[in-house]
């Protein structure tokens, strides 16, 4: 074989030899490196908006507005943090007058938006204010069930009137009335123990804001 012919054929070889080695190396599968410093999005995350961003601001409790009437320095129209309680409206307007009468309002009773405080011995808190023109030694009309002193009147007041009493629901009011109906006039304000869902702390809470006619 001459020495030219020898030289092809070699470089035949090596040329196969080459593609052969490239063929089987770039078929062979590779990791993907992951990218450097490149956070996972999430499905929920928007662009541009962090964790804070999304939230929606937590609701706050509204202030209270009361109507203080009655025997008060400055009655009317007073607005009061949330969870005022009825001393607080008191204070507001000014505090009670030299010779008011509180009678068997609680003090210590939380206020309702929007509800009339009348102060005096006219009613608890709640009752309809009195007519014009009423006052010491002119005659007013009582609500129904309600004393002159404000207090309730535990023989005559209707589940209704008792409703208002600290505590004392639908349920309890209706105990109250038929404990009444079954056994007769209470005849003494111990004796609301013999009622169904009344204990000693219930009897105490209410002891002071009803009467025995």
């Amino acid at each position: 074989m001459e020495p030219r012919t020898l030289l092809a054929l070699t470089v035949l070889l090596v040329v196969a030899i080459g593609f052969a080695v490239h063929h089987w190396s770039s078929s062979r599968p590779r990791p993907v490196p992951a990218a450097a410093n490149s956070p996972i999005p999430s499905g929920d995350a928007s662009p541009g908006v962090g964790p804070a961003e999304g939230a929606e601001p937590a609701e706050e409790t509204p202030p209270v507005v009361v109507d203080v009437a009655g025997d008060v320095r400055r009655p009317g129209l007073h607005t009061l943090p949330p969870g005022s309680r009825v001393g607080d409206a008191i204070e507001a307007a000014g505090g009670l007058l030299p010779d008011a009468d509180p009678g068997a309002l609680n003090r210590a009773r939380p206020l309702i938006d929007g509800e009339h405080i009348p102060v005096g011995a006219v009613g608890l808190a709640g009752d309809p204010a009195p007519p014009a023109g009423t006052g010491p030694g002119v005659p007013h009309h009582l609500p129904e069930g309600v004393a002159p002193d404000g207090r309730i009147l535990l023989n005559l007041a209707d589940a209704e009137r008792l409703r208002e009493l600290p505590g004392v629901g639908p349920v309890l009011a209706g105990n109250i009335v038929a404990h009444r109906e079954r056994h007769g006039p209470f005849v003494s304000v111990e004796q609301l123990l013999d009622v169904s869902g009344i204990g000693q702390r219930r009897l105490e809470d209410i002891r002071d804001l009803v009467v025995i006619p």
